[in-house]
C-alpha cells in the first residue's frame, strides 16, 4: 500500500463562472509550500436519558470546509491569488511586460475551484466555491518569501481520478525578501527592521439550512487592510504622525532585476501612538500596529501592481 507524501502532492486551481460548480478545464498547477484546506463534520453528543450511562450514538453536524495555503509570491502565480482576493484586474500593456492593477473594494469577489492530490493513494479532493477570506504577508531582511491565503469553501468531494486533468503549468520566478522596499509617502523608511500585512475581506457565510450541510455562498463584507512596521527609533516622524492623527501613503514593493515587480500601496494608513520601551542595552525599537482606510482623493484604500509577462487573469 503506497503511503501519501507532501513531497508528491499537487494543487490545481480555476476560477468558477458558477459558484460552488468546479469548472470542467482550465486549471492552473499552483506552488504551495503547505495547505490546512479541508472539510470537517463533528458529531453532536446524544444528551438523551433513560438509556443507563452508556451514551446513544452521535448526530452528524454541518459540514465545515476551509483553511490556510501557503504560497509563495512569486512574479506570475500569486496574481491568481492577488484575482480571488481584489477581483479581477485592469491589465494594460500591448505587449510583454503587462501591468496588472488590482484594487480593493470590489463588491463582488470571484470564486474558484481548488483540488488538492495524493495520487500514491490515489486520493483527488476537490474544494469547490472557494473564495478568499485573508491575505497575510511578512517583510523581513531574510529567509523565504511566502504568502498565506485563507480560504473559506463551500465543500469538498473526493475522488480517486483527478476531475482537472492535465493543469497548466506556470514558470516559477520568486520574489525574495532581498528584493523588498518600504516607503512612506514616497520616500524610503529608514531603521525598519520587519513589516506585516494583511488585507481581509471579511467573508459572511451564508449559514442556510441543507440537506448536505454546506454553506450557500461567503459574502465579503467591510474590507481590512491591516499590518504593523517594526522599526529601530531613530527619530520621531512615526511618532509624530501618530500623535496628529495623520495619514499617510505606504507602499511596500518587490523587483528583480529581469523588470518583474509587484507593489502595494495603502494610500492612506494611520498609526497608534506606540509604547517606547527600553528593555534594556540594546538598541530601542518601536511597533506600530497600523490601519489603512479609503483615501478620498484616490477613491480606495489600496491598489497592488504585479508587472509580469503573463497577459491576463
Amino acid at each position: 500500500m503506497a503511503r501519501a507524501q507532501g513531497a508528491r502532492a499537487q494543487m490545481a486551481l480555476a476560477f468558477e463562472t458558477t459558484y460552488g460548480t468546479p469548472p470542467a478545464s482550465g486549471y492552473t498547477k499552483m506552488p504551495f509550500a503547505s495547505t490546512t484546506l479541508g472539510a470537517e463534520q463533528p458529531l453532536q453528543t446524544s444528551e438523551l436519558l433513560g438509556y443507563g450511562r452508556d451514551p446513544q450514538a452521535p448526530i452528524k453536524d454541518a459540514v465545515t470546509a476551509d483553511g490556510n495555503v501557503v504560497v509563495p509570491i512569486d512574479t506570475e502565480a500569486f496574481g491568481f491569488w492577488l484575482k480571488a482576493a481584489f477581483g479581477a484586474p485592469t491589465t494594460t500593456g500591448t505587449e510583454a511586460p503587462y501591468t496588472h492593477e488590482f484594487r480593493s473594494g470590489n463588491w463582488a469577489l470571484p470564486s474558484f475551484s481548488v483540488e488538492t492530490a495524493m495520487p500514491e493513494v490515489p486520493r483527488f479532493a476537490m474544494y469547490a466555491g472557494c473564495m478568499v477570506d485573508s491575505l497575510n504577508w511578512q517583510m523581513a531582511r531574510s529567509g523565504l518569501l511566502t504568502a498565506t491565503a485563507s480560504i473559506v469553501a463551500q465543500g469538498e468531494e473526493i475522488a480517486t481520478t483527478s476531475a482537472a486533468g492535465t493543469p497548466a503549468n506556470i514558470a516559477l520566478k520568486r520574489f525574495g525578501h532581498f528584493n523588498g522596499a518600504i516607503t512612506r509617502n514616497g520616500a524610503n523608511i529608514g531603521n525598519v527592521v520587519s513589516a506585516d500585512l494583511t488585507y481581509a475581506n471579511n467573508l459572511d457565510r451564508i449559514e442556510t439550512i441543507r440537506a448536505d450541510g454546506k454553506i450557500d455562498g461567503a459574502d465579503p463584507s467591510i474590507a481590512a487592510l491591516t499590518g504593523n512596521v517594526v522599526v529601530r527609533f531613530a527619530d520621531q516622524t512615526l511618532v509624530t504622525q501618530a500623535i496628529n492623527g495623520e495619514a499617510c501613503e505606504l507602499e511596500f514593493s518587490y523587483s528583480l532585476t529581469t523588470g518583474e515587480s509587484l507593489t502595494v500601496t495603502a494610500h492612506a494608513v494611520y498609526l497608534p501612538r506606540p509604547r517606547i520601551e527600553i528593555s534594556g542595552p540594546q538598541g530601542v525599537q518601536a511597533t506600530f500596529d497600523w490601519q489603512a482606510a479609503s483615501d478620498p482623493l484616490v477613491g480606495r484604500m489600496c491598489t497592488v501592481t504585479l508587472t509580469n509577462d503573463r497577459e491576463d487573469y
